[in-house]
């Protein structure tokens, strides 16, 4: 493995809706010295342009139903104007960044999400050996940043919608085989909280047994329940640290005083 240190960062969350936090963000983002990935989802824009195209959004339990027609859109939204959007305002801030979905350079396949109760259409499911970490790693040690939407293909041709969350665990994966990687999720949030409704009830340290102790007591649930999930797996495959919480507070991450971290005990 080599000595250099990777950071991804996921962004998502109402920041990607709204253009002043983002771009305070991105300008944080950029500012991150060394490696570093971006991961974006950008799903409420993606609803709202469907909407005035005459395309319901059409979701189950915080998941997106992707047909055809949302396909189109989402591959629009977050490949095209979201991800674009994003790359120019890094360009804005000195970070050479690149735009890419995982059909280019062919570095994220997926399989699409088999039927069982629901069928959540053009959904992708990545797989373990989805990453092609080897054509990442080149445009890293290129000094480009990566910037990924959430749209992976099959390798046949076919785009797929893939959770942004998972791709980051992902990504962060593959490339600790490279890298001493750390992964952090950017959201509104300042973190893991005991009471939703107490933005400063942040658990500062957590572990899979606490977790799963939360998770039984209601505590932690809806769309945390996936990112913490996303997020233990990639430390049990070798990520050296997860860290979750505020974009807005992301300059605090190199001093490690940023929202929860995820402990491996």
């Amino acid at each position: 493995m080599s000595n250099s240190t990777l950071n991804i960062i996921k962004i998502g969350g109402n920041v990607i809706d709204d253009d002043i936090q983002l771009e305070a963000f991105l300008e944080k983002f950029a500012a991150v010295p060394g490696k570093k990935i971006l991961v974006h989802g950008g799903g409420k824009i993606a609803t709202r342009i469907a909407a005035s195209l005459g395309i319901e959004a059409k979701m189950v339990d915080g998941r997106r139903i992707t047909d055809e027609p949302m396909l189109d859109v989402v591959t629009m939204v977050y490949a095209g104007l979201t991800n674009k959007k994003i790359v120019a305002t890094l360009q804005k801030y000195d970070c050479d960044a690149i735009g890419l979905s995982g059909a280019d350079g062919n570095v994220i396949k997926a399989v699409k999400r088999p039927v069982k109760d629901i069928d959540y259409g053009y959904a992708g499911d990545i797989l373990a050996d989805s990453v092609n970490a080897l054509a990442i790693k080149k445009f890293l040690d290129a000094g480009f940043t990566p910037v990924f939407s959430a749209i992976t293909h099959n390798g046949n041709g076919q785009l797929l919608n893939t959770n942004a969350d998972t791709i980051a665990s992902a990504l962060a994966t593959a490339l600790s085989s490279y890298y001493e990687t750390s992964l952090i999720y950017c959201f509104e949030k300042n973190g893991v909280l005991l009471d939703v409704n107490d933005n400063a009830s942040v658990i500062e340290n957590i572990t899979a047994s606490e977790y799963s102790r939360y998770k039984e007591s209601g505590i932690i649930s809806d769309g945390m329940i996936p990112k913490l999930e996303n997020a233990f797996d990639a430390i049990n495959k070798g990520v050296k640290s997860v860290f979750i919480g505020n974009a807005s507070n992301l300059h605090l991450f190199q001093q490690r005083k940023f929202g929860t971290c995820l402990v491996n005990k």
